[in-house]
């Protein structure tokens, strides 16, 4: 029998790096192909098994030809920040591209990787999060609501087609080779973009050093090799379609993190919080990043048992752990120095 043909978008961002690699090591897979908008070269990570063209998946074409003859096509490519409208038209237009493609192409299976994000951040959603819980999203945070909308789109295109799909939620994506957590993070990665008075509730306290302001909410971390583990079962077809929430075992605060930086952390009143989210929510043209100090403000931990029961997914990393490689990966890519301070 020959091996599967899996054509993905998106395959050099922080999940796409990891996942191919773990494609490349299974025997079932003969060819992956790769699309996305930047130029990159599969031999220079010493990918045997995959091709990779630059492409759009704004433009049809682009994408018939990625998915043409595909067995399973993987949906990756998503833009977290960035202009609203812009990351709108790649978002919701360019995935619903990915998906008619993949349907008219006749593949097997369809992968796509929503986000915790797609619950949206609401204050009366019942914890822990199962995947029976409706995607309702947030229209404060474009992402969250894109999330949202396009897994509405994706179900009105292939439940009817036979095509079995999975849908995979991860919660904050991290490791050695993925620092959004540390690049992003609400009252310190936005801290300079935010105007006065507010960064005095969100920045660095002066003349203190680093310091991370600790709103108390837990939040969940999920390791990228265990996000590309989940993955290859749905491209294998190791476990039922469905939808599938990803977390590692614990949880964290900002105070866990800013001990794993070296950093100092402070509790900031949930008053100061809902009233910085507030403002951030009414100033005009403030940074696509800064949406996160609304979100940060409510839990939105997620269970996990459909993925470690109905795939066998169990996560290789817990939350300490996880959190421990993601900062020394930062620190020995130089993002960090030796005293925690980020670097711009």
């Amino acid at each position: 029998m020959p091996g599967l043909v899996v054509a993905v978008t998106g395959p050099t961002g922080e999940i796409g790096l990891p996942f191919i690699r773990a494609l490349e090591a299974r025997a079932e897979v003969a060819e992956i192909r790769g699309m996305a908008r930047s130029p990159f070269d599969p031999a220079a990570h010493g990918w045997a098994k995959t091709t990779y063209v630059q492409g759009d998946i704004l433009d049809r074409a682009a994408v018939d030809a990625l998915v043409a003859g595909a067995d399973v096509v993987v949906h990756l490519a998503f833009i977290i920040f960035g202009d609203p409208e812009a990351s709108r038209r790649v978002n919701l237009e360019g995935s619903r591209n990915v998906f008619d493609a993949t349907v008219a192409a006749g593949a097997t299976r369809l992968i796509y990787t929503s986000s915790v994000a797609a619950y949206g951040f609401h204050e009366d959603t019942p914890l822990p999060l199962t995947e029976d819980v409706p995607a309702a999203g947030s229209d404060d945070l474009y992402y969250s609501a894109h999330k949202a909308e396009l897994e509405q789109t994706l179900h009105g295109i292939v439940d009817s087609t036979g095509v079995e799909t999975y849908v995979f939620r991860p919660c904050i994506v991290c490791g050695p080779e993925s620092p959004a957590l540390l690049m992003n993070v609400p009252y310190v990665g936005t801290s300079s973009l935010v105007p006065e008075p507010l960064r005095s509730l969100i920045g660095r306290l002066p003349g203190t050093g680093p310091v991370l302001a600790d709103p108390g909410v837990p939040l969940q971390l999920v390791h990228a090799d265990d996000v590309a583990s989940a993955l290859v079962t749905g491209v294998l077809g190791e476990g039922p379609p469905g939808t599938y929430n990803l977390a590692a075992d614990g949880e964290f605060t900002m105070t866990d993190l800013a001990h794993a930086l070296g950093w100092r952390s402070v509790p900031i009143p949930s008053m100061a919080i809902d009233l910085t989210a507030e403002l951030v929510k009414r100033l005009p043209a403030m940074p696509a990043k800064t949406a996160w100090i609304h979100a940060a403000r409510i839990p939105v931990t997620m269970d996990t048992a459909r993925a470690r029961e109905q795939l066998g997914w169990t996560p290789g990393y817990d939350v300490q752990t996880a959190l421990t490689v993601t900062v020394d990966g930062a620190r020995r890519r130089g993002l960090v120095d030796d005293l925690g301070r980020r670097r711009t």
